[in-house]
């Protein structure tokens, strides 16, 4: 006589709403709230109504630092610095950081290692010994410190950023795209700009804008290469001394809404461009 064995009854499934949370999702929820706490008393803090010198007690809300926010003068002309400095030194750093990516990422020569391992020194380089340095070499020259040492400081520190960017995207390029292009009769100018180009332009855009944040973000290299120009962070800095206004956390607000805005909209048309980009030969319609 055989014994018929009854299957294991199945576990009946969770329910979609009330899935269970590991502690990897817990852990990472508490590294989230802990990243955006300052960030969010940033914002606040630009509503706090304060009556003294000081902006560590909430006293009521108010929207009038919006409307005074250009009020302090010297404030402003640190943001303008700030901004003009980091526009001009990202505008330079893109065009040298893509060119460096390009070749490190596309070519092989004498001398590439030596080339990445430089990179990698100046992205690791601690800042304080990187400001000492370049205020050495700036006082060795003759240099008179102001808006010029500081365009050359971030260029100096940021172009390293852009390239690693740049070369990470040109390393996955196919070389036959381009071979194509030339055997249609494409100069070495026309196959950058309509065929290179297009497909590194995720990585330019990614690098000039880690350019552009390191830049206005810099407190250390540029205390070193300053001189009397005051930038964004280093009138932060000493207006802890004495009373750091409410404008401060209405421009780090402004500042802050604007990256988050210009990140938005360049991964959109990225996502956009790899959703519209051809598939793979023989695949979707073709005529007859």
């Amino acid at each position: 006589m055989t014994t018929v064995r009854k299957a294991p009854a199945e576990r009946p499934a969770a329910p979609a709403g009330r899935r269970r949370i590991s502690g990897l999702h817990l852990y990472t929820l508490v590294l989230i709230a802990w990243l955006t706490l300052p960030i969010a008393l940033m914002i606040l803090f630009g509503f706090n109504d304060v009556q003294g010198k000081q902006n560590f007690r909430w006293q009521g809300f108010t929207l009038k630092w919006y409307a005074q926010l250009f009020d302090k003068s010297d404030l402003t002309a640190a943001v303008i610095n700030s901004l003009a400095i980091a526009s001009l030194s990202t505008l330079v750093t893109t065009v040298l950081g893509t060119s460096a990516g390009l070749a490190l990422g596309r070519y092989r020569f004498r001398g590439e290692g030596a080339a990445g391992l430089l990179l990698f020194m100046a992205i690791s380089c601690p800042e304080i010994v990187m400001g000492a340095s370049l205020l050495s070499m700036f006082v060795t020259f003759g240099l008179p410190r102001g808006h010029l040492t500081i365009l050359v400081a971030h260029v100096m520190f940021s172009v390293a950023f852009v390239a690693v960017t740049v070369r990470a995207r040109a390393a996955g390029i196919d070389p036959a795209v381009e071979e194509a292009a030339q055997d249609l009769g494409a100069g070495p100018w026309t196959r950058f700009r309509l065929v290179t180009l297009p497909m590194i332009r995720p990585g330019v855009l990614a690098g000039a804008l880690l350019a552009f944040v390191l830049s206005v973000d810099d407190f250390v290299i540029t205390n070193f290469t300053s001189g009397a120009t005051v930038t964004f962070p280093l009138w932060v800095y000493g207006s802890t001394r004495t009373g750091t206004p409410p404008q401060v956390n209405v421009m780090g607000t402004l500042i802050f809404a604007a990256g988050v805005m210009i990140a938005v909209v360049s991964s959109r048309r990225t996502l956009r461009a790899s959703r519209t980009r051809p598939g793979p030969a023989g695949a979707g319609h073709h005529r007859d």
